[in-house]
């Protein structure tokens, strides 16, 4: 009886392993009502009506000043806009995708001829040995990037649909 409880236990040991390594959480607190993006600071914070819930450093794009034009600008989007899908297979860990672009954005870009570009996301950084020159400074494409370890909390804080603020 002793050695099959033993055997047992070694068993369940690998799977204890891998369910503490998840990257994804569980989240129980107030619903995240709006994020709010402050890129002259680099600053992302969540928000639960009035409250505050976190705060984080950011990455943006590597031409990050002024609202998003068109593809290839680099440039992280401003305005309104919201969380309108989730990626857990992201080349960046896990992924969060805004509704960019909107229709005024598809409007501008068409005026100047351009495609106004899309896929802008909150990701984390990813494995560091594909993105690990990519740990300093705005790098992105146009995307807000935390840590693989703040975007697994964000990922389970914030709900499709939320609204998201990005400011200059």
């Amino acid at each position: 009886m002793a050695r099959r409880n033993l055997l047992l236990s070694a068993a369940a040991l690998p799977l204890a392993a891998c369910a503490g390594g998840s990257r994804f959480r569980s989240y129980d607190g107030p619903p995240v009502t709006e994020i709010r993006v402050h890129k002259a600071e680099r600053r992302m914070e969540l928000w639960s009506a009035a409250t505050r819930l976190e705060t984080y450093d950011i990455a943006l794009g590597a031409n990050p000043v002024g609202h998003k034009q068109f593809e290839g600008d680099m440039r992280t989007p401003e305005g309104v806009y919201t969380i309108d899908r989730r990626n857990p297979n992201s080349a960046f860990h896990l992924s969060l995708g805004l509704d960019y672009p909107n229709a005024e954005d598809r409007a501008r870009a068409q005026a100047a001829g351009q495609d106004p570009g899309g896929d802008i996301f909150i990701h984390g950084t990813g494995t560091r040995s594909r993105f690990s020159r990519y740990r300093r400074g705005d790098w992105t494409n146009g995307c807000i990037a935390v840590t693989n370890r703040q975007i697994e909390e964000i990922y389970a804080m914030v709900e499709n649909g939320t609204r998201i603020v990005l400011t200059a």
